[in-house]
């Protein structure tokens, strides 16, 4: 007979196979393989608060706490295989538990939380320990850079703009550039930690609960340094997933910009960043191939990590301010990708940046074939003859090109073309002999006299490069107390669950 009620038509069990293959089982795939330690944490921190807060009984809380154990020793979460008669992980550990326990007790664990405050907890629980890794390789990174730059600050190289040789400068003011943006981009990555330091739990399904939870003590028990104030922002605020992918797109973004340079740079016609054997491939065809390949693998991991980053962030653009499963497990274990691509980078650049000369040979060639010295000759004009910028613009503006058509060197070929332009232009004799005029156009003159604040003479970059050490060692007592801060949770989280069991 035909009811018309299709609710009393449906009695199955399990799910759709369909639904079941496409989705439930992939998030269980997921949870098992990168949640159990974060469940694993959640459930003992919930445990204790309940019975310190006494919600439940520390009789209840000791049985409960001696399955928890029992599932542990006796479930291997990477053998189980989805089969659909639970939803998801949740639901198995408190299958499980019904099962030890009873429906009763084995249901109590429970109280006074829902999967909405577990997930976004669980979640940042495992997005700190990322942070945190790509933070420590980002600090070796900058730990590298500074002691390269140091190593550098007065090695020669040819600075371009718009592709195109500009200005001397040195190997050492050039890292400082990179320098200053990763002390930015690692800020930024920190600025992100806080923001995921904050604990959903006692959020419960969106409004708290009626219970009396401590929930200061379940952001204590799992290390963060703080409870998310507003329970409805704890299951719908996703800024601290739009935070974290855009801080890391943004790092990766810029080091690949440094990158480029660096593939440009070990180039045949410019050849000026030497890089050694260890780091480089030959050709199986042409003998005379060096192939700096870790740079390109660097170019297009980088972009992978910037692809990634910014799929997370699209995955959240237009989602409704509410729980939803766009922001859970599939999509953190995507952004676990970025990390794992722009930790690779993170490695590879600490390992070349330490090795990776400049050679001087080449860059003296390039210094003398692009006369990229001349800007100091007109500044030189101002100070010395008193002539007009523009008027000194002119007549360095002549000796470039008439030394550029005779393929000559600015410091061996230009003095001549430098007189006449100079009497054609200023209607007198220069003061500025040969000497002086080889002086004023050699590229370690053109360095040393940029001596404000930022420039790449010596005194200017030894300041600076003070200043970075000073960044590194605070980043550097961040990620320590940060981490001891974990280490000091996670003990007395172990330490308070076993005196539930009576082992302590």
């Amino acid at each position: 007979m035909n009811t018309n009620d299709p609710q009393k038509d449906d009695t199955s069990r399990f799910p759709d196979p369909v639904y079941k293959e496409t989705v439930l089982k992939p998030l269980f795939d997921g949870a098992k393989t990168n949640f159990i330690d974060g469940f694993r944490a959640i459930d003992r921190a919930h445990l204790v608060m309940l019975a310190e807060t006494g919600i439940l009984t520390g009789e209840q809380a000791g049985k409960i706490a001696e399955a928890l154990v029992a599932i542990d020793r006796e479930v291997d979460p990477a053998a189980l295989e989805y089969t659909g008669e639970v939803e998801d992980f949740f639901f198995l550990i408190e299958k499980e538990l019904k099962a030890r326990l009873g429906p009763d007790l084995g249901g109590r664990l429970h109280t006074a939380r829902s999967r909405n405050d577990i997930d976004h907890t669980l979640f940042k629980f495992n997005l700190r320990r990322y942070i945190d890794a790509a933070a420590g390789e980002a600090l070796k990174l900058l730990a590298a850079l500074i002691d390269t730059a140091e190593r550098e600050k007065t090695t020669l190289i040819v600075a371009y703009t718009h592709g195109q040789p500009a200005q001397p400068t040195t190997f050492g003011h050039y890292l400082s550039a990179a320098i200053e943006m990763l002390i930015r981009d690692i800020e930024r990555l920190y600025a992100a930690r806080k923001i995921v330091d904050l604990c959903p739990m006692g959020a419960a399904a969106i409004t708290t609960s009626g219970f009396a939870i401590d929930r200061a003590r379940m952001a204590e028990l799992l290390g963060f340094s703080a409870p998310l104030q507003n329970s409805y922002s704890c299951i719908a605020g996703v800024d601290y997933i739009t935070a974290t992918y855009s801080a890391l797109e943004l790092m990766f973004l810029h080091l690949g910009r440094l990158i480029q340079d660096f593939q440009f740079w070990t180039s045949f016609e410019v050849g000026q960043l030497y890089v050694p054997n260890a780091l480089v491939q030959i050709s199986s065809i042409m003998p005379q191939k060096r192939n700096p390949v870790p740079v390109e693998h660097m170019r297009h991991l980088a972009s992978q990590t910037v692809g990634r980053a910014q799929t997370v962030l699209t995955v959240m653009h237009n989602t409704p301010f509410t729980d939803m499963n766009d922001s859970e497990g599939e999509t953190q274990v995507m952004g676990y990708q970025a990390f794992d691509s722009g930790m690779r980078v993170l490695e590879l650049m600490t390992s070349l940046i330490g090795q990776v000369r400049i050679n001087g040979r080449r860059v003296a060639a390039n210094l003398d074939r692009s006369c990229i010295t001349i800007t100091e000759l007109a500044d030189s004009l101002v100070r010395r003859e008193a002539l007009s910028f523009r008027q000194a613009h002119e007549i360095a503006a002549d000796v470039a090109r008439a030394v550029v058509a005779a393929d000559g060197a600015l410091g061996t070929d230009g003095y001549g073309p430098f007189k006449k332009a100079f009497a054609d232009h200023a209607g007198r004799e220069t003061t500025l002999d040969e000497e002086a005029f080889r002086e004023i156009v050699s590229p370690e003159y053109f360095v040393a006299v940029r001596k404000r604040y930022g420039g790449p003479a010596e005194e200017p970059l030894d300041a600076a490069i003070a200043g970075y050490r000073e960044n590194l060692d605070a980043f550097q007592k961040q990620a320590d107390d940060l981490a001891a801060r974990m280490q000091a949770a996670a003990s007395e989280r172990g330490q308070c669950f076993d005196r539930l069991r009576g082992k302590a």
